[in-house]
């Protein structure tokens, strides 16, 4: 298990104010950034800030957040990503007046799924299990119990970049913290182990 990820990361659209302190990276995004796909808008946006590290098929990466979501489509959380036609966003994400747990899959084009969010009064964790063309995304907001948010199949590859990701599509200057970030071989728990 590495425990220290961000020592390996590389910035994809670097935000313009960022910081690894400790074992907490903080952001402050840019103005109008984001991660979409065609679907329902027609558009393409690749200009969000994510922080990867590489990873290969099988492995498990997870996250804390903690951020004050305010405006129309605030984000933040964890992705995974191939290239830019293949890869999953999933976090928090603000929308019509309140925090929704979110999750972006995009092969060639973007779904998006929610659901409203639980009280996080100190932060959220987010947990991604990627192996054999499968991800398993779960979310906790105690860092202990750990509900499936989603299961799908995710393309197969032998390199992918996991790490922290935001954004901020109608404005600028979200401030992200995101700390106990690890990356490891792939948990291979039962779905129904909250663990």
């Amino acid at each position: 298990m590495d425990t220290t990820p961000f020592a390996h990361g590389v910035w994809h659209n670097e935000p313009p104010v960022h910081r690894v302190d400790g074992g907490t990276l903080s952001v402050v995004t840019g103005d109008h950034t984001d991660f979409w796909r065609i679907t329902s808008y027609g558009f393409i946006r690749d200009n969000g800030h994510f922080f990867g590290a590489p990873a290969a098929d099988g492995f498990t990466a997870q996250v804390r957040v903690r951020a004050a979501f305010s405006a129309l489509y605030d984000q933040a959380g964890l992705m995974v990503r191939i290239d830019a036609e293949r890869w999953i966003k999933v976090g928090v994400e603000f929308s019509d007046g309140q925090p929704l747990l979110s999750t972006v899959l995009t092969n060639g084009t973007s779904d998006w799924a929610v659901a409203p969010a639980p009280a996080f009064p100190d932060g959220f964790w987010l947990r991604v299990t990627v192996g054999a063309g499968v991800i398993r995304v779960q979310y906790s907001a105690d860092g202990v119990t750990w509900p499936m948010l989603r299961l799908a199949p995710f393309p197969a590859a032998p390199r992918y970049l996991v790490g922290p990701m935001c954004c901020t599509p109608q404005r600028a200057g979200l401030e992200v913290d995101f700390s106990e970030f690890t990356l490891g071989p792939a948990l291979g728990k039962d779905l129904h182990d909250l663990s």
